[in-house]
């Protein structure tokens, strides 16, 4: 559980540093891609021998270069690149999954997230990788909240919007890869887009948005995991309902201030 919630507090950081700019470009659906492919890696760590973290971040990597790739390639219909590479991560781990010798009870607990199964080395392994997110996403912010609202003005005002773009990316890609122990591979999109939703129904500026979706994401990790805990229910769908529940609460409530 020590481990659990270390991992879970450098997690609820780093997915609404990089979720707020991802959202704010409207660019949601990337997180579900990269996930996707996350799981994929996984499924190749655990039938290789190998780290499946390990594997996440190698596969969810190509993933967001595919991505980026394929939405040059398309253009105006750039939305065709996430499903392509979602689809491709769906088939690999439908793939992979059947050569699993282990069972099912492994590639599960990187599902749907698991507090029990996490190790020293990926305790390090997720403080190491979010140290980095944390720090590019310090560095680059400026650029960050350029190329999130105005790509045509960041560019005129100097900034590399391709190079920005795409250790956006990156941080996506490292992100979706080291939560996938606690809240599952298939859910953790959704820590990257609902406290970056429960914050802009209060928040008044981009700073704003991005320290209280910090916030929400705290909550929403920390409670869970002791809801989780306590409950004997699984990790990440506790934490993501409950998510769910704060948003539409928030929702409803300053619906009814604003009448």
């Amino acid at each position: 559980m020590r481990r659990a919630f270390i991992v879970a507090a450098v997690i609820g950081i780093i997915a609404p540093c990089i979720g707020a700019p991802i959202v704010l470009k409207r660019l949601s659906a990337i997180g579900d891609a990269t996930s996707h492919s996350a799981l994929a890696g996984i499924a190749a760590g655990l039938v290789f021998g190998i780290n499946p973290i390990l594997g996440a971040v190698v596969f969810s990597v190509f993933a967001v270069l595919g991505i980026e790739l394929l939405r040059k390639a398309f253009g105006k219909y750039s939305e065709i690149a996430t499903v392509v590479v979602m689809s491709a991560g769906i088939g690999l781990t439908a793939v992979l999954s059947g050569f699993v010798s282990n069972g099912s009870a492994n590639l599960n607990s990187f599902l749907f997230g698991s507090i029990v199964a996490i190790s020293d080395f990926e305790m390090y392994l997720t403080i190491g990788l979010g140290a980095v997110v944390i720090i590019v996403s310090f560095l680059l912010y400026r650029e960050l909240f350029f190329v999130t609202f105005d790509e045509e003005s960041a560019k005129l005002a100097g900034v590399n919007t391709g190079a920005v773009n795409l250790v956006l990316m990156l941080l996506t890609a490292v992100t979706v890869s080291v939560a996938s122990r606690i809240v599952g591979a298939l859910m953790i999109s959704s820590l990257l887009v609902i406290p970056v939703a429960a914050a802009m129904t209060v928040a008044k500026s981009y700073k704003q948005t991005v320290w209280l979706s910090v916030v929400f994401a705290e909550l929403f990790t920390i409670s869970g995991l002791f809801i989780s805990y306590y409950l004997d229910l699984r990790p990440g769908g506790t934490i993501v309902l409950l998510g769910v529940a704060i948003l539409i609460i928030l929702t409803i409530a300053l619906r009814g201030r604003r009448r």
